[in-house]
């Protein structure tokens, strides 16, 4: 085991990555509401550097907190002390993360060999962007690349046009990865990409879909997080700019909207992980997505995935008042959680951002259904919290073809139910 440590230090000051020997994922449990008040509190203390990977919101959700080695016997006390129920659902994050390394040189060594773009594994950006020019070239008669923007770092925003028709058509929007260490998404998004393009004049639903809409699909909605994520620090969540007056890095661009901004569940502190920015659409990546739909004018669905916890949101987050559209979107909601269940028995909680997980300013799908888009809806995709963040690769395919069920029952309402 010592050795296997020092190989994981030595291997990540070799690529300058952030290494988590012995840091340990926690999942709380608390019982009431005083409980959860000193799990806030414990979420203010700077010093011990705890990363929430859920946050405490209320009594009858789980707590899942990533915890550095130094910090971990401080916060076991804490706990005990205070009869505050937890378990330890990642022993050694390092371990995992290792593994992950490994699973995705062995991908890189196969796919080198057969000069194809291997959808059940996690990638770089750069290979990313590759197989959109692959798919855009291989399926040239509906497949464009287009660009929206760049980031921070000045990486352009590549999106997809699926389009079987000329004009400005009623459309769907569908992003992924705006927080860069949900790699499920990417990886899912991508599969996608290749499922509807492929499906077109094969599949009666999707042939439909394109005969009637466009789909524009972000499969990178946070490039320079990502890349952070692949050559710093796995577990990297925001943009990357700098921030004026502090040494902390990057806002989170789902806190960015102009929905609410700053308001609860948002942070001021430059060195949050849920930092609201220092105004709205500040994050470049954000203000792309916002012109380009201004701009474009008839988005009539718009979609963002998520990873984890296994919900199916709509509005509000910002705010606890239920949408003018409530029950059309909690029927939709359901009904396209039934079609994710039908594969695999994977089961979704449906309902809004704000009773179903916490009060969340600054969000996309707030700003989107403000702004007039009725079908805004918000995936968090697998697991609840056995590898969190960390998905296997193994499962990358499965949550991909559930998901596509779950967003092609969307679309087909939006399709039949024009506004």
């Amino acid at each position: 085991m010592k050795l296997i440590l020092i190989f994981s230090a030595l291997f990540g000051a070799a690529l300058c990555l952030e290494t988590f020997v012995g840091h340990q994922v926690l999942r709380i449990k608390t019982r009431n509401e005083e409980q959860l008040k000193k799990l806030q509190f414990l979420e203010t203390l700077d010093h011990l550097e705890l990363d929430f990977w859920l946050n405490p919101s209320t009594p009858t959700l789980p707590v899942d907190v990533r915890i550095p080695a130094h910090s971990l016997q401080a916060v076991k006390v804490f706990l005990e002390s205070h009869g505050i129920e937890y378990s330890i659902l990642i022993e050694d994050l390092q371990v995992v993360l290792d593994r992950e390394k490994q699973d995705i040189v062995a991908s890189q060594q196969i796919e080198r060999s057969s000069s194809t773009f291997n959808y059940g594994t996690y990638h770089s950006l750069a290979s990313i962007y590759q197989e959109l020019d692959n798919l855009a070239s291989e399926y040239g008669n509906i497949v464009s690349k287009i660009q929206i923007g760049e980031s921070y770092e000045k990486r352009p925003l590549y999106a997809l046009k699926f389009s079987t028709g000329r004009g400005n058509r009623p459309a769907i929007w569908l992003d992924a990865g705006i927080h860069s260490r949900e790699w499920v998404t990417q990886a899912s998004a991508m599969w996608i990409a290749r499922k509807i393009a492929s499906d077109y004049g094969n599949d009666p639903s999707t042939t439909s879909l394109l005969n009637n809409l466009d789909i524009f699909l972000l499969p990178v909605a946070n490039p320079d997080g990502y890349e952070f994520t692949h050559t710093t620090n796995r577990m990297w969540r925001k943009t990357r700019s700098k921030n004026s007056g502090s040494l902390c890095i990057g806002v989170d661009p789902n806190r960015n909207w102009d929905a609410g901004f700053g308001g609860p569940g948002a942070s001021n502190n430059p060195c949050s992980d849920s930092y609201h920015g220092p105004s709205a659409n500040s994050e470049v990546e954000v203000k792309s997505v916002v012109d380009f739909i201004k701009n474009h004018g008839n988005i009539r669905a718009f979609l963002t995935l998520h990873s984890y916890s296994q919900l199916l949101m709509y509005p509000y987050g910002y705010k606890c008042t239920p949408p003018a559209d409530n029950a059309e979107l909690n029927t939709i909601g359901k009904a396209a959680a039934n079609s994710i269940q039908s594969l695999y028995g994977t089961t979704y909680t449906v309902g809004s951002i704000c009773t179903t997980i916490y009060q969340a300013s600054g969000g996309s799908i707030d700003w989107s259904y403000d702004y007039g888009i009725k079908y805004s809806f918000a995936f968090e995709l697998r697991d609840t919290g056995r590898y969190g963040f960390l998905l296997p690769a193994a499962q990358i395919i499965p949550t991909a073809e559930e998901t596509w069920l779950g967003l092609k029952t969307i679309m087909e309402y939006v399709q039949d139910n024009p506004y």
